[in-house]
């Protein structure tokens, strides 16, 4: 009983980038659901309307805030949205994006500075809005009033262990991670969490990855996920992702921070931060013939893996 207490999000406001449908989509709404007013963002009115409909027919508050995300002007919007309908903001969810994907040698200057704006800068300026909010409030709420506030960035598999032909997506996804270690550093004397979350599926932008087009069209058409794919991909749908985000929001995760954390299909991962796996030393220093000497056997022994294993053989 004192667990479902804690995911009680009555009184608490979020905002959540790129919402209108996707996995963005499925976080508002479960927010929604444990008692959380969202404000729910896209590009597309109609698809905002459409999603801020839902929720409030099923009984949620919500309300839209068309913008694309990226500039300080359009954070400080979504922030402004938040107070101006709802008094307050509790949670800031950077899960707004967009794919451009191509290999190296094809990717142009526009494909890379389209996902980087979206992705990692829009990650930053909403983080940088919403602090300053939080920051503002818990001044406001004097002694044994409400503080804190949740960060929750949203990262990747690819952002991790890399992707092919995703060198933009994959970099911005890396870099947000970072981020939530950084912030998490910065934050914690305003009682401030930052998290980021790695979801993992079955969505448009999935769909988009070669191979990957058919599983996600059965699942869109509610055919059942099969386990190899729940499981042994750690893949679902959008729903599944949706409840990390209602804990890293609520009072139950208010001493987890600076972490990477999966949720896809069945699997619930906690991801490493990187680190330093083999080392060796040499009184004075090293050559290149030197390194060359003792890599087989020593630092060079087990070379770390790299790309997502259900996707590198392609």
């Amino acid at each position: 009983m004192e667990n479902r207490a804690q995911m009680n999000l009555d009184g608490k406001v979020a905002v959540v980038t790129g919402s209108g449908r996707g996995i963005g989509r499925a976080y508002a709404s479960a927010l929604a659901q444990a008692g959380c007013a969202v404000v729910i963002n896209d590009i597309d009115a109609d698809v905002a309307g459409e999603t801020v409909a839902a929720i409030t027919e099923a009984g949620g508050r919500a309300v839209a805030e068309v913008v694309g995300v990226g500039s300080g002007e359009a954070a400080d919007r979504l922030v402004g949205r938040a107070v101006e309908a709802f008094g307050r903001l509790d949670v800031m969810c950077t899960n707004a994006g967009i794919l451009r994907d191509r290999v190296l040698w094809n990717m142009t200057d526009d494909d890379f500075d389209a996902v980087i704006e979206t992705h990692l800068r829009g990650t930053f300026t909403c983080a940088r809005a919403a602090v300053k909010q939080l920051r503002k409030q818990n001044d406001e709420a004097g002694e044994g009033g409400r503080k804190g506030g949740r960060i929750v960035v949203v990262s990747s598999i690819a952002g991790q262990r890399g992707n092919f032909g995703q060198t933009n997506y994959a970099a911005a996804k890396a870099g947000i991670a970072a981020l939530a270690r950084t912030w998490a550093m910065e934050l914690a004397r305003f009682e401030i969490t930052a998290n980021a979350i790695v979801p993992n599926a079955l969505t448009r932008m999935v769909a988009s990855i070669p191979g990957m087009g058919p599983i996600v069209e059965a699942a869109e058409k509610g055919e059942p996920i099969p386990e190899m794919i729940r499981k042994g991909m750690g893949l679902g749908s959008p729903e599944d992702v949706a409840p990390l985000l209602v804990f890293l929001a609520s009072d139950a995760a208010k001493d987890v921070t600076g972490q990477a954390i999966g949720l896809g299909g069945d699997k619930l991962a906690l991801w490493s931060h990187p680190k330093e796996v083999s080392v060796a030393y040499r009184d004075g220093g090293w050559t290149a013939d030197q390194i060359a000497e003792v890599w087989p056997a020593s630092v060079g022994s087990q070379l770390e893996t790299y790309g997502i294993p259900f996707l590198s053989g392609r």
